[in-house]
């Protein structure tokens, strides 16, 4: 426990302070998540666009009081921007150009190849079941030095 009386105010005061940061950074949360989803088309919803300005609103209150350091509020809302002109960008085109987009604006496949299944090797099934049997078998080795053993207790 804290001994002076000022610590003691400081240890109240800090704690009114977690609370609200805590909540604001939860509101955020949920304003730039709501966002996306919308962007996304994931849920439906009237005006993603306004949807978007209150995410990022909340962004750069939050950083201006402090609660987010101002370069991940930066951060969040480049990518927020970037996916909502990536998804705006592939709005006209066909409907894999749009799955692809709505891919590549949430990340995309990365490290992942892009070439389809397809195109892809064929797996080595066949290979497998003649590499077991030639380990299930005794090696040449092995076969022999039982043999010299066997020969030399027999002939004690």
């Amino acid at each position: 426990m804290a001994n002076t009386r000022s610590a003691r105010k400081r240890i109240r005061s800090n704690e009114r302070k977690r609370l609200r940061n805590r909540a604001v950074r939860t509101s955020v949360r949920t304003k730039v998540a709501k966002a996306r989803r919308l962007l996304l088309g994931t849920d439906a919803g009237p005006n993603p666009e306004e949807d978007l300005r209150i995410a990022i609103r909340a962004l750069d209150r939050a950083a201006e009081k402090g609660i987010l350091h101002k370069n991940n509020a930066r951060r969040r809302k480049s990518r927020l921007a970037r996916m909502a002109a990536h998804l705006a960008k592939a709005a006209g085109g066909a409907e894999d150009e749009q799955a692809a987009a709505r891919s590549a604006a949430v990340g995309g496949a990365k490290g992942r190849s892009t070439k389809t299944a397809a195109a892809r090797k064929p797996a080595k099934v066949a290979q497998k079941p003649a590499a077991k049997a030639a380990a299930k078998a005794p090696a040449p080795k092995a076969a022999a030095a039982k043999a010299t053993r066997a020969r030399r207790t027999t002939s004690s």
